[in-house]
């Protein structure tokens, strides 16, 4: 059996400016980088196999974080990156919202009949993100591995390990920064063992 730990990268300057990013990226900020260190502590006493990272900036730095000082394979998967945003990324949501009312609405409120300015749908992240799982089924047969990548993506995958629609993606958890969701991997499919968790950051954040 695949034991996956599903992770998103840490806070970044734009998550902060709620700036749309995608595959535009922006530096992790202070707490970012120190949630990032959290998980990599609470993780030092699993045996990851392997981590499977997107390539964007913020998960390359996020997953260094977690890897510290660990002799771990790290692969960089093109189909781990964001949803493509095309005319949003790098604009803020109140500015995306006043050019694109249409298209802002439906993707938070109706995302199965969401269309892109330029990007992706959807339907089509969830795709290549599912080919991820298989590559890692053909990749390893057993063992711990480490998906350090993005929140649609995690949602997106929420719905394959679920079998739900696209119409239901935004439902909880909500996937916060560093959150870990855990998810056992056989021939009969999928079990969630943990959804969105952020134990490792409340001592950190909220004492």
């Amino acid at each position: 059996m695949i034991t996956l730990y599903i992770t998103r990268h840490g806070e970044t300057e734009w998550n902060r400016e709620k700036r749309m990013q995608g595959w535009l990226d922006s530096n992790l900020t202070e707490n970012g980088i120190k949630n990032a260190v959290s998980l990599g502590e609470r993780l030092k006493d699993t045996e990851l196999a392997a981590i499977y990272s997107s390539p964007s900036g913020r998960t390359k730095a996020t997953t260094n974080l977690i890897r510290g000082e660990r002799d771990i394979p790290v692969v960089y998967d093109e189909n781990l990156r964001e949803i493509k945003l095309g005319q949003w990324e790098g604009k803020t949501h109140s500015s995306i919202k006043e050019m694109y009312q249409t298209e802002f609405e439906s993707f938070w409120n109706t995302p199965h009949q969401y269309t892109s300015v330029g990007g992706e749908t959807f339907e089509e992240t969830r795709a290549r993100a599912s080919q991820v799982l298989d590559r890692i089924k053909r990749e390893y047969k057993s063992g711990n591995i480490l998906i350090v990548t993005h929140s649609v993506v995690i949602k997106c995958l929420y719905s394959f390990f679920k079998n739900s629609p696209i119409k239901t993606l935004w439902e909880p958890p909500y996937i916060h920064d560093t959150s870990l969701t855990i998810v056992e991997m056989n021939e009969d499919g999928f079990k969630l063992v943990l959804e969105g968790d952020i134990t490792h950051l409340e001592s950190v954040n909220f004492i």
